[in-house]
């Protein structure tokens, strides 16, 4: 009888709303150890709403502080923050999936499911020996990042402190979470005091980028190595679309918005922004300077974001490669959408279109709303707020001047952007059930 009751509940409670309930409560967790006097430099009680919203933005890896993590957080509190980056990184359920199994408790079919709607997998199939992957992969990428980024941090700051930066900065790049220690140099500074370092810089751009193109990527690179020929159709459109995403905006950036520096900086200023837009959110220069132009570049950068099943977040490459490959197929007149010899499937263009959708809009009506509330320039609030649905980080400094509705808000959006918009509507809306009626057909103008 107590199991079949087990089973009911199971069934009432969807995959999706225990990934968001694992998410919240990490996050509650996090808030909590961060509220303590051990947490802070002073040894002082830190407020709630400043500790949730770290907590927030470390779970959700984005970025975003209200309190500069080198100078307010203690040892402690940094370990606390980095430790939220990690699982929110790798994913709430991967490490209670490896947890179970390195306990020996059974993993049955609804544990699986689980695993494939928090990675974005295809199958429910080989998801307990992907969840291992996923770890040693992350872990051996963050290591070798550790280890290389070590030398220059022992320089600057000893061997304790360089032990300790390497693996703070190795966690955060990888997992895309943009959060640094570098405040004691000038808070909230970045990596701005490193902006000419081409060793760092690319250390921390091939982290971002290994953690943003996508376990599943990884799996069939390992599988595959570099036969381009027998990837599958998601890992050849991830990874031409990052190759654009990463060359054609650096191009913008080169020739528009670093004409001041020497041509080094200005080749790696340009390549860096390009790549840590994209959900990192670290900064190497002053981004206040950008022009509106290179402001509203970034804005669409960090809404497109990672890939599927990555660190990052966003709406992620696939989503708009498939509406690229949609707007071609139309504008050929072609009845179903190709790429690379492959079909892809109608369902994949509506799920594609919503997201779409629904980042632009709570982008623009979130930005409208802080815009108002706080008298700031709207332009200025979309880049705030396309930084927290994006789960990027970069701000033009007004994260700290905000309010308590505002600061909600940007709650809400990182929780948003890390979870998935998916996974939040089909966790509140009941499925409607297969079903073989349609309803008549009747066509529409359109354009």
């Amino acid at each position: 009888m107590q199991e079949q009751i087990k089973k009911k509940k199971r069934k009432n409670m969807s995959s999706f709303r225990i990934i968001i309930l694992s998410f919240f409560s990490l996050i509650m967790v996090g808030t909590l150890l961060l509220m303590l006097p051990i947490s802070s430099r002073e040894r002082v009680f830190t407020p709630f709403a400043d500790a949730l919203f770290t907590a927030t933005s470390a779970t959700c890896v984005t970025g975003l502080i209200v309190r500069d993590t080198a100078t307010y957080w203690s040892f402690f509190g940094q370990a606390v923050i980095i430790t939220l980056i990690q699982i929110g990184g790798m994913g709430v359920i991967t490490i209670g999936l490896t947890i179970m199994r390195a306990s020996g408790m059974k993993i049955g079919l609804w544990h699986r499911s689980m695993m494939k709607e928090s990675v974005s997998a295809h199958t429910v199939g080989g998801m307990v020996r992907y969840s291992g992957f996923i770890i040693k992969t992350s872990l051996l990428i963050e290591l070798i990042g550790a280890a290389l980024m070590f030398p220059v941090f022992c320089r600057d700051f000893g061997v304790l402190k360089g032990i300790w930066y390497s693996f703070f900065h190795s966690i955060s790049a990888f997992c895309n979470a943009g959060f640094d220690l570098l405040g004691v140099r000038g808070q909230f500074s970045s990596l701005t005091t490193y902006g000419s370092n081409i060793y760092l810089n690319t250390i921390i751009m091939l982290l971002i980028i290994a953690g943003g193109i996508g376990f599943l990527v990884w799996g069939d690179l390992k599988t595959n190595l570099f036969r381009f020929k027998r990837y599958s159709l998601q890992t050849k459109v991830v990874l031409i679309t990052t190759l654009f995403l990463i060359v054609v905006p650096a191009i913008y950036f080169f020739f528009c918005e670093y004409g001041n520096l020497n041509m080094s900086d200005r080749i790696l200023s340009s390549f860096f922004q390009s790549v840590t837009t994209r959900t990192a959110g670290f900064n190497s220069t002053d981004l206040t300077q950008m022009s509106e132009s290179g402001i509203a570049v970034m804005i669409i950068l960090m809404l497109i974001g990672g890939s599927p099943g990555s660190t990052a977040g966003g709406m992620k490459t696939v989503t708009i490669a498939v509406l690229f490959l949609a707007a071609v197929a139309v504008f050929g007149r072609k009845k179903d959408i190709q790429t690379f010899k492959r079909r892809i499937a109608d369902d994949a263009v509506r799920n594609a279109g919503a997201i779409l959708f629904m980042y632009f809009a709570l982008c623009f009506v979130s930005a409208v709303v802080i815009s108002q509330v706080e008298h700031i320039p709207l332009l200025t609030c979309m880049f705030e707020t396309s930084s927290g649905v994006g789960t990027v980080g970069l701000t033009l400094g007004i994260t700290t001047k905000l309010g308590l509705m505002s600061r909600i808000i940007l709650m809400v959006l990182m929780f948003f952007g890390r979870v998935g918009g998916l996974t939040l509507i089909y966790a509140a809306l009941p499925s409607s059930g297969n079903t073989k009626s349609r309803l008549p057909l009747e066509k529409i103008s359109i354009g």
